[in-house]
């Protein structure tokens, strides 16, 4: 696990007594994951899970977003690199189930863009404050990508089955407000209120007995497991086989263009 005064990790970790606070630490490239950000996300969830006297978790991206998603380059590089991209597609299925197994409560801290895994990240999280310039968005499908993972599996359990296959297939923009209407967010605050917020819902279930909040939180995210066992292994075969497609090769060449990092 990595230590809060770590300023050159892509995944920092603050204890605040029972609650954690984990920052995605990529602000220049707007929390984008590239391989050290993905791989750590991969791996904070079991050490805090295995921690002692954990009761919540705030988890948030440093800067002015969230998380935009995949770095362009990294997907580029899974593109031509089979290895790699297995490797991602594991730490991809590492990271949902370890989110859904924690025991203890996730809050996302929304404080700007939250898009692809960003958005996956939020949708996972057990509940989640947003702020009024914040927007969730999965444009995976807009790519070329199935959208394996995230809201594609989380999504339909929250809304209905009929905007949740808009938003995924279209991949639309969900301002704040929006999501809030939907029941895909539990709190609209003010730009830069976001953690504080959050660290108030945490501080509350953090004084809440310890098992019970356990207990209630695995039943209720039990429908949750199933979709994940069900799902996510066939989801993340597609979205692999996707890199593959001409396509998502060509979609992606136009972004990295588009941005430079050609």
């Amino acid at each position: 696990m990595v230590e809060r005064e770590d300023t050159g990790s892509p995944v920092l970790i603050e204890d605040r007594g029972p609650v954690r606070i984990v920052t995605l630490n990529r602000p220049a490239t707007l929390n984008a994951s590239d391989e050290g950000l993905h791989g750590a996300l991969a791996e904070v969830f079991p050490a805090i899970d295995a921690a002692d006297g954990v009761r919540a978790v705030v988890l948030t991206g440093a800067g002015k977003a969230f998380s935009a998603g995949g770095d362009l380059t990294l997907l580029d590089r899974m593109v031509g690199d089979s290895e790699l991209r297995s490797r991602i597609m594991a730490e991809a299925a590492a990271i949902v189930r370890s989110m859904i197994a924690v025991r203890v409560p996730i809050i996302a801290a929304v404080n700007g863009p939250a898009v692809g895994l960003g958005c996956s990240l939020a949708a996972m999280s057990d509940l989640v404050v947003i702020e009024e310039q914040a927007f969730l968005a999965d444009p995976h499908v807009l790519l070329g990508l199935t959208a394996a993972d995230g809201g594609a599996l989380v999504w339909p359990l929250l809304i209905s089955l009929q905007r949740a296959k808009e938003y995924i297939l279209l991949g639309d923009r969900i301002p704040a407000q929006e999501a809030l209407r939907l029941g895909l967010v539990n709190r609209v605050v003010p730009r830069g209120e976001a953690v504080s917020t959050a660290l108030e819902l945490a501080s509350r279930i953090a004084d809440l007995p310890p098992q019970a909040v356990v207990g209630t939180k695995a039943l209720i995210n039990s429908g949750l497991r199933e979709a994940v066992a069900s799902w996510l292994s066939g989801g993340l075969a597609s979205e692999t086989a996707s890199f593959d497609e001409p396509a998502f090769q060509q979609n992606l060449a136009r972004m990295l263009n588009r941005t430079g990092a050609a």
